[in-house]
């Protein structure tokens, strides 16, 4: 799967804030996009300064895994929250080079737009791939909302000062929230209800589920595991 090299990773964390700051402006929040056929979860786990990089594609509707990869490779950015893109990208991009289906959708395990400088990993990521890109996070980086009803599929704005950021969504009735947020190429709507239909009796959508299964290294079958050459 091809992608466009946007800038170079080895950056500063100052260098870092200005590529988010200039990127962010790119930002497709509309839908463009057709008929969704495949969804790509996306999470990464590490140790230490090793990254294992999973990407797990399902058919759509029925969620069923059909092409994946799991990358193990080292990483150069420092942890560094709000900045978390430069650090995971480098090793998913190993992943997603070795794909052999092209997916319609991503689901991330992090931020969109819901980021002080609303650019998270989901857009970063989006933006780099030219893929409509739902961040779906399982914590709050910024913004207020009150909590959303008890019963499956409730959701409230989640508000920074009077800008919508992303919506706080309930996946599973009597479970706690998931943050939604456009990453890119998708508009928030839409971003809310795709991530509702990845959901199986779960809180979190079966994308995230089996990418953060491999990324543990409980490698689904029908997902590869690849080393980045040295």
């Amino acid at each position: 799967m091809q992608y466009k090299d946007l800038h170079s990773w080895n950056v500063t964390t100052e260098q870092a804030r200005q590529l988010q700051n200039e990127l962010s402006k790119q930002i497709v929040r509309i839908d463009r996009f057709e008929t969704i056929k495949t969804v790509a979860g996306v999470d990464i786990g590490f140790k230490n300064d090793i990254a294992l990089a999973s990407v797990v594609i399902l058919s759509f509707p029925d969620l069923q895994v059909v092409d994946g990869v799991v990358a193990e490779s080292c990483v150069n950015f420092p942890y560094i929250p709000g900045y978390l893109s430069f650090r995971e990208i480098p090793p998913l991009l190993v992943a997603f080079a070795r794909l052999q289906t092209e997916p319609d959708l991503l689901i991330v395990d992090g931020q969109g737009i819901a980021h002080p400088r609303r650019f998270g990993l989901a857009c970063h990521l989006g933006l780099i791939l030219d893929k409509p890109t739902i961040g779906c996070a399982k914590s709050r980086l910024c913004g207020q909302y009150t909590e959303p009803n008890k019963e499956k599929g409730a959701y409230t704005d989640l508000l920074d000062k009077d800008e919508i950021i992303g919506t706080v969504l309930r996946t599973r009735t009597n479970v706690s929230v998931v943050y939604v947020s456009i990453g890119h190429r998708i508009s928030l709507n839409s971003a809310r209800m795709l991530t509702l239909a990845c959901c199986k009796g779960y809180r979190l959508p079966e994308t995230t589920r089996y990418a953060h299964k491999a990324a543990s290294g409980k490698v689904p079958e029908g997902v590869i595991f690849v080393q980045e050459d040295k």
